[in-house]
């Protein structure tokens, strides 16, 4: 920077506010820099200057899996935000792994990040060290809570899981409940909406027994277990509501190869249904009915308060870094798996 500042003929401080915001320099200036920066093809490099900030602008992303389309809509709502705000996105995956959770965690405080929208692990999360990188940056929490208090974004379970039950109660068989692996909290909170979605309508719940399970193929495990059960002398009902879509394409492909026909139409032996709204799931054969989170939303509120907990004082302390939970509701997508 020192070696810029000489070549251009500014002062650092003025070279540094340009870097900052290029606004905040008078046209003149700015138009010097840029033909400086052309000519001698200078680039500061942005990750040691936020060390150097008291505060950087980098937003650090988590999530358990890079690849899927669900976290890969939610990131690209969270970079176009953070980038619209003067902030750079990092993104880093867990992919699944307690260990690769905790390297990445270390790797967004070795980079000084403002704050980070987190995707935990959930059963197997790094919770001492989510709770100690909380005490020193902002967090927010997206997909599943780390726990009661923590800041957090996501579907209110509690809203969908009734909404899907009393739909599939109402239009045929009440359904049995297919779950996935206990790798994160939506595991266990969505087993027990289940539960109480047909105790609300004096229907008996009926809870699949699975395989332990704590890998995120969710798609495998889906395919095995019904599988298994297919093999059994199959499922207690002629509806399943499964946790997860990702499940859902599970069930669906093992349904298909014991030739069955999936569907709400006469004749259909088998009715599946899901949740989340996968991008993928309106292409499966047939497309699942399920519910709809909303990703662009949730997105969009997880970065308000990531914002909101950034916030300065006028005097520049800090505002209190408060405890919120924003739950949203989810949305009913009829189709013809169920």
């Amino acid at each position: 920077m020192e070696d810029f500042s000489a070549f251009v003929g500014l002062s650092r401080p003025t070279v540094s506010k340009y870097f900052n915001d290029p606004n905040s320099v008078r046209t003149k200036t700015r138009g010097l820099i840029e033909a400086a920066l052309k000519e001698s093809g200078f680039r500061p490099n942005m990750f040691a200057v936020n060390l150097n900030r008291r505060r950087s602008n980098i937003i650090g992303i988590i999530i358990p899996n890079s690849t899927d389309p669900f976290y890969m809509a939610l990131t690209r709502r969270v970079e176009l935000i953070a980038n619209a705000a003067g902030f750079l996105a990092f993104v880093l995956s867990s992919d699944g792994n307690a260990e690769i959770e905790a390297r990445a965690i270390e790797t967004l405080k070795s980079m000084n990040v403002a704050g980070a929208i987190i995707a935990p692990l959930g059963v197997q999360s790094q919770h001492e060290t989510l709770k100690a990188l909380g005490q020193s940056i902002a967090l927010v929490y997206v997909d599943s809570p780390l726990d009661e208090t923590s800041p957090f974004v996501g579907t209110n379970n509690r809203q969908s899981f009734q909404l899907i039950v009393d739909y599939l109660v109402r239009s045929g068989e009440p359904p049995c409940y297919l779950g996935m692996p206990p790798v994160n909290t939506n595991a266990a909170t969505r087993e027990t909406e289940y539960v109480e979605a047909m105790r609300r309508l004096k229907m008996e719940p009926v809870v699949l027994e699975t395989a332990h399970d704590s890998s995120w193929d969710f798609e495998r495990f889906g395919y095995e277990e019904t599988t298994r059960l297919l093999t059994g002398g199959g499922f207690p009902t002629r509806t399943i509501l499964c946790a997860n879509d990702r499940v859902a394409f599970g069930a669906i492909s093992a349904a298909y190869r014991f030739g069955l026909k999936i569907g709400q139409a006469a004749g259909s032996d088998i009715r599946i249904a899901g949740h989340d709204d996968h991008p993928l799931s309106r292409y499966a054969c047939p497309p699942i009915t399920t519910v709809a989170q909303n990703l662009n939303e949730i997105g969009r509120l997880a970065m308000d308060l990531l914002f909101r907990k950034l916030d300065l004082e006028p005097d520049g302390t800090e505002l209190p870094a408060e405890s919120h939970r924003i739950l949203l509701n989810a949305e009913i997508i009829l189709r013809e798996s169920a």
